[in-house]
């Protein structure tokens, strides 16, 4: 071989060397490409006050709902799921890991709803590992910067104020109905009925999103009161023996199991399905799925559960769960007893969806990824359910620890859950080592939470949120609140509480004082207009007419008063703030010398000092 013909086939050789690279490095890019696209997507549904009873796979007579029970057939069903008792608690500890008592979410309103700004949530972690984020329905953790969803994660946000329709908070008048909502914070109106809308929505949006994995959230409102739903939905059951409001309320679960079975058709037929991990399930026990009288007479359907929204006994926290993933190999059509619950959600989820996820916060939640993918059992864990709605956690109030097995209520009441799922006959006496077992955890774990409670504080003067309204919704009382529009219209609650707020600047602020909804323009005095009730939907009354002489603003030691025009929508009071924590109470007074809140407060720093 000459010198020539050698390095001729040295160049051959290198050049087909590098050609290989190439490809290899063009190869390894289109791996990691097809990696990244593999990554599942996750859609949460999340209904409200649907109970574990409140579905006809589960045995219910009355109701329809074949979406959901065709999508138990190719799921994996948890059968001892559980949640919190009520709306906040329980999304408070699926964002978060953590129970709500940890994070100022133990009640549904009086300041004690807003999750803690320094709480990091599944949407953060879900955007932080490369996916889009956004949330339709109902958030119910604060509607002030910096608590709300497009504050906390989610890209794209569409939600009600409150904790859903017709709350103080939500936005005036709404019905379920051609509502307005608020969508990254400001006001839109859309036609079409609420859950249908919720559900619309999220389709548009995986539309736009399908070429990179998403976290789709949908915490519903329905089937919250007011029990308001399409006429056709409320027929479905006019012929059975129920009460009506029950009627209604099967008709908004029989709506939301119709939009669902559209989203995994949708999915389905985008061929987005089996790479999705699809989760149903819901935030309390049922709401009006049972009515017993005053005589003792049943109506409706609560698969044997003692207790219903609100109880610690396992009818207010025990709920249905049903999960899909096919490419995941969750097992089609199959069931597990273990314990499982909505804190535990965000590590397995993270877990399942190649996510790095540390905690910075203790958790009560785990990775449970080896129970729903491999069927396996657990080792003996303990989790602790509570009902406080008050203005301050207290030991042993309304307490339920659970295992698979047991549940040890109020510290005292001890049930076998397998063998007697009503929770009829306590064993206490018959097992004190379980009971003592089990109470040393509980005095554990609160002795875990008790360090992290604290009141998260409203920031006024903050340029991300100038100005800022603040809703009776949120005061810290423990008298009545006006929490619905019903009672607005009728202002006959006057709280005597305050608002937990942080001026971030000192400046000149201005503060405008209003008994009805800032959008809705009506004056002080108004009567507002009655809304009639027709076959499926309440009635909001005509408002009451008040009159007041005068109004103040008190924060610490500063005070500002002004007359009162009652013709006008608000009283206009200002001040000059110096920065810091404050208790902010906001009042009008008659002519005698009584007080009632301003129900809304719009707060506008005008000018920094």
């Amino acid at each position: 071989m000459t010198y020539r013909m050698f390095t001729q086939l040295l160049s051959s050789v290198c050049l087909i060397l590098m050609l290989s690279c190439g490809q290899k490095k063009k190869s390894d890019s289109a791996s990691e490409a097809t990696r990244s696209k593999e990554k599942p997507n996750v859609i949460i549904v999340f209904a409200d006050d649907q109970g574990y009873g409140d579905l006809a796979s589960h045995g219910n007579p009355y109701i329809k709902t074949p979406n959901l029970d065709a999508f138990a057939k190719e799921s994996l069903e948890l059968t001892n799921f559980h949640v919190g008792t009520t709306c906040a608690p329980s999304r408070a500890g699926l964002m978060t890991g953590r129970n709500g008592n940890r994070n100022n979410a133990w009640h549904t309103i009086a300041g004690c709803s807003i999750l803690l700004e320094d709480e990091k949530t599944m949407a953060e972690v879900f955007k932080e590992g490369g996916y889009s984020t956004a949330m339709f329905g109902k958030w119910h953790l604060g509607d002030n910067y910096p608590f709300r969803p497009h504050d906390r994660g989610f890209e794209h946000a569409l939600y009600n104020g409150g904790g859903g329709v017709q709350q103080t908070s939500d936005y005036w008048n709404n019905t379920y109905f051609d509502d307005t909502y608020f969508r990254n914070g400001k006001p839109v109106k859309l036609e079409g009925y609420c859950t249908d809308v919720w559900f619309n929505e999220a389709i548009k949006h995986i539309q736009r999103t399908e070429d990179e994995p998403f976290f789709l959230y949908l915490p519903l409102n329905a089937a919250h009161s007011p029990f308001n739903v399409p006429e056709s939905y409320a027929k479905m059951y006019e012929n059975e023996p129920l009460a009506d409001y029950q009627k209604r309320f099967y008709g908004m679960i029989s709506n939301i199991d119709e939009n669902f079975g559209k989203l995994v058709r949708f999915l389905k037929d985008r061929k987005l399905f089996d790479n999705t991990i699809v989760i149903y399930t819901t935030d309390n026990g049922t709401a009006a799925g049972i009515k017993t009288d005053k005589d003792g007479n049943v109506t409706g359907y609560n698969a044997g559960l003692k207790g219903t929204k609100g109880s610690h006994y396992d009818g207010g926290h025990k709920v249905p769960f049903f999960i899909s993933w096919p490419d995941g190999n969750i097992k089609k059509g199959s069931v597990n007893n273990e314990l499982v619950a909505n804190v535990d959600l965000l590590p397995t989820l993270a877990h399942m969806s190649g996510i790095p996820f540390e905690a910075d916060k203790p958790l009560d939640g785990a990775n449970v990824a080896p129970v729903l993918l491999e069927g396996k059992k657990e080792a003996e864990r303990m989790l602790v359910i509570d009902t406080q709605r008050g203005q301050w956690p207290i030991k042993g109030k309304n307490s339920c620890v659970m295992t698979t097995e047991w549940r040890l209520i109020d510290g005292s009441e001890l049930y076998n859950i397998i063998e007697d799922p009503g929770q009829k006959n306590d064993i206490a006496e018959e097992h004190p080592e379980v009971v003592k077992k089990m109470k040393a955890y509980y005095d554990q774990w609160w002795s875990s939470i008790e360090p992290e409670m604290r009141y998260a504080e409203i920031p006024l003067g903050d340029p991300k949120a100038n100005p800022v309204t603040i809703t009776v919704h949120d005061m810290h009382t423990d008298d009545n609140i006006p929490w619905n529009q019903v009672q607005i219209r009728q202002g006959e609650f006057a709280p005597d509480g305050y608002y937990s707020i942080k001026v971030m600047e000192d400046g000149l602020y201005q503060f405008k004082l209003y008994r009805y909804a800032p959008e809705s323009n009506l004056a002080l005095n108004a009567a507002a207009d009655r809304i009639s009730q027709s076959y499926s939907m309440d009635e909001l009354p005509a408002g009451r007419s008040l009159h007041f002489e005068s109004a103040a603003v008190q924060l610490g030691d500063f005070e500002v008063k002004a007359d009162v025009d009652m013709d006008a929508p608000f009283v206009l009071l200002e001040g000059k703030l110096g920065k810091g924590s404050y208790k902010l109470q906001s009042n009008f007074f008659t002519e005698e010398g009584a007080k009632m809140p301003a129900y809304y407060i719009e707060i506008n720093k005008k000018s920094t000092l």
